[in-house]
């Protein structure tokens, strides 16, 4: 087993309490462990939305946020939140900042998965288009944040629940992200 297959779990009040494999941890009794999601945002103003790939355990072919992980243990989550965005969408990202530091959710797939995490929320700006790697993501799109609002509202059972969760607290969704100015 290596290192960046171990994720780190956690006790209730979110302190380190160990690790396990990253493979035993998303079953019908997941136990609460480290992880982060992020919102990557482009020079227009748009978000990033993406397609699960269908291979992943959780919500196999949900549109989502940008991209989630895990840290592995003793990786600080801002160089986890780089490696991922690299690993899975081959972006660089610049302005990363926590939006949500606290963010926590336990919810249950159709399957019966459990995803039960403490997940900084991060958005982060990109100059790049996203290349994806087909083992994390099969899709994805760059839309308004008001757009992505309306649709979340409408249809919540299409997307991730973190992210209708995430949503609702992020004033990415509301306008308040100005678009970049031309030079």
């Amino acid at each position: 087993m290596t290192e960046a297959e171990l994720v780190v779990l956690l006790d209730d009040d979110g302190r380190a309490i160990g690790t396990a494999p990253k493979s035993t941890v998303h079953g019908a009794e997941t136990a609460l462990h480290l992880a982060f999601s992020c919102h990557v945002v482009n020079g227009d103003g748009q978000v990033l939305i993406t397609r699960r790939a269908l291979s992943k355990r959780t919500w196999p072919g949900v549109w989502t946020n940008s991209f989630c992980g895990h840290p592995r243990p003793a990786e600080p989550v801002v160089a986890a939140v780089r490696r991922h965005a690299d690993l899975e969408l081959g972006l660089t990202l610049h302005d990363l900042e926590v939006a949500l530091p606290l963010f926590r959710y336990r919810a249950t797939d159709a399957a019966g998965i459990v995803e039960h995490e403490v997940c900084p929320v991060y958005i982060a700006r990109t100059d790049d288009e996203p290349i994806l790697n087909p083992r994390e993501v099969l899709d994805a799109r760059w839309v308004d944040p008001e757009d992505l609002a309306v649709s979340l509202e409408a249809t919540p059972w299409a997307f991730s629940p973190w992210l209708v969760l995430q949503a609702q607290r992020l004033h990415l969704f509301d306008g308040a992200v100005p678009r970049r100015r031309a030079s």
